[in-house]
């Protein structure tokens, strides 16, 4: 096990006037997670008064988050290397730009088509999190205790996420009432949060200075978008065609093949996009992993999870039944519990070190999903797995581009971060079509015997869903074991 940290010995603890220099900075960017949290939790309650406003069927709606999902899969690896080169105030202070303008757009929307590439800019926010990251490291690193400031600035960024998210879920659905069911209205709330996050941004951060003096890498970029396009609308083909399409299969090959050029092209390069050298690291790979992993349970959970309750029991003879209002205890517990993950990370990790902490971490989301296997049955049973779940996710969330930027070299600070947001999406991208196609019996069928007449998604659907999310989480759990002890920390850093 790592060598306990006591708070003694952490510096960031023995000096104040350090962590002082770099709170007025946190104070600001945690401006931009706020935003980020009400941009993630606004609009939830809304979405069917969107499906109404726009005159779509509320089953297109899914179509925004597979749109959303892919431009972030694009941008953060995009925009986190270019903060390397140009800066990474820069590059958050044109994200927030586009988002913002994304936000405005999505308010004057009133077609499916330009509502939903409104809505898929906004995925530019993706990027904010890494970036931050970077910038505190930055600032950090140059004090001498880059470990435990990061840490520390992580587990508050992700709380005032969480804190954004719940009152922006409690915003939207209370706000559309007041503004008389006025949809463009309602949603002029995001835009206005994010047109002052621009200002907090262009204010309040101060530019770190790192540069890695790399080239921008154009090739290597077509390859990725090419890439990722491919294998983006083959997980969307697999979940509307189901597992028997042609094209599906056929996207997602051709994008696995045009993303192994894409690897060949960047081992060539003096400047590449993504350095596989440092992503292939024993230091760096295991945290990658666990990004990606990660992202089937908390990108693609929480709607089965929100199913799955409203499931009237005396019917299908699983599920709680329970309303609208019901499901939101659900989701606020799980949000909550994500609030304490973020928060009791840098604690834990002052403790036990940050490698130690992760596994903990991954073991917490494995056990909490797991659980669900042989306890569904009751409002309480379905509460305690998702307290457990989310406090590992959300120590998790703050720990992994934490853990990344330690792992990296100080010129490949961004790049590393913003890898465990792709990454992290293309998982979610992974578990949008792949739970799909359980809940629908596609999948599950096979398992229990055939969906039936009924509407509801079959037991053995959540039953895959549950396994694959904490199996998952164990096995990053087993990964993060190859990196080594020291690596995480101030000691294992490389200039």
């Amino acid at each position: 096990m790592d060598t306990p940290l006591s708070t003694d010995q952490d510096p960031a603890r023995q000096d104040p006037v350090r962590w002082s220099s770099v709170a007025g900075i946190v104070g600001f960017l945690a401006i931009v997670e706020l935003t980020s949290g009400i941009l993630q939790g606004y609009y939830t309650p809304l979405m069917t008064d969107i499906a109404r406003h726009l005159g779509i069927h509320d089953a297109d709606v899914n179509w925004f988050e597979a749109a959303q999902l892919m431009v972030s899969a694009l941008a953060v690896p995009l925009l986190a290397s270019l903060g390397d080169i140009f800066g990474h105030k820069k590059m958050l202070l044109l994200s927030a730009v586009v988002t913002a303008l994304a936000s405005w757009a999505v308010v004057f929307s009133g077609s499916f088509t330009t509502f939903l590439v409104a809505w898929a800019l906004q995925g530019f926010y993706a990027v904010w999190l890494p970036l931050e990251i970077a910038i505190v490291f930055s600032r950090a690193r140059k004090l001498g205790v880059p470990g435990p400031m990061t840490r520390r600035a992580a587990g508050l960024l992700v709380g005032a996420l969480q804190i954004g998210v719940i009152a922006g879920a409690l915003a939207g659905g209370a706000l559309i009432g007041v503004f008389g069911g006025n949809v463009p209205l309602t949603m002029t709330i995001p835009a206005i949060a994010t047109t002052l996050c621009i200002a907090a941004v262009a204010l309040g951060v101060p530019d770190d200075g790192q540069r890695n003096g790399a080239r921008i890498d154009g090739g290597g970029f077509g390859y990725l978008a090419v890439g990722l396009l491919l294998l983006t609308s083959g997980l969307s083909f697999l979940r509307i065609n189901g597992p028997g399409s042609p094209l599906a299969w056929g996207s997602l090959a051709l994008g696995l093949g045009v993303l192994y050029v894409f690897y060949r092209h960047e081992n060539k390069q003096a400047d590449p996009l993504i350095d596989f050298k440092v992503l292939f690291a024993r230091s760096m790979w295991p945290v990658q992993l666990t990004a990606g992993l990660f992202g089937l349970s908390v990108l693609g959970a929480q709607i089965p999870m929100s199913t799955f309750a409203r499931t009237d029991p005396a019917v299908n003879g699983y599920g709680l039944g329970l309303s609208a209002s019901g499901v939101s205890v659900i989701i606020g517990a799980y949000v909550l519990a994500l609030l304490i993950g973020a928060l009791l990370f840098p604690v834990a990790a002052r403790w036990v070190g940050s490698r130690m902490t992760l596994i903990a971490a991954s073991v917490l989301v494995g056990v909490g999903y797991l659980l669900f296997l042989p306890l569904h049955a009751s409002l309480a049973q379905v509460l305690v797995n998702m307290m457990i779940a989310g406090v590992g996710s959300g120590a998790l969330i703050a720990a992994l581009p934490a853990a990344a930027a330690a792992a990296a070299p100080f010129n490949r600070t961004g790049m590393a971060t913003g890898l465990t947001n792709a990454v992290k999406t293309i998982g979610g991208s992974f578990a949008s079509a792949i739970f799909g196609l359980a809940l629908i019996g596609q999948v599950a069928g096979a398992v229990s015997g055939g969906a039936g007449e009924n509407s509801a998604a079959p037991l053995a659907g959540y039953l895959i869903v549950w396994s694959i999310c904490g199996g998952t989480a164990i096995v990053c759990a087993l990964a993060l074991f190859a990196v080594p002890r020291a690596a995480l920390e101030d000691v294992g850093n490389r200039a």
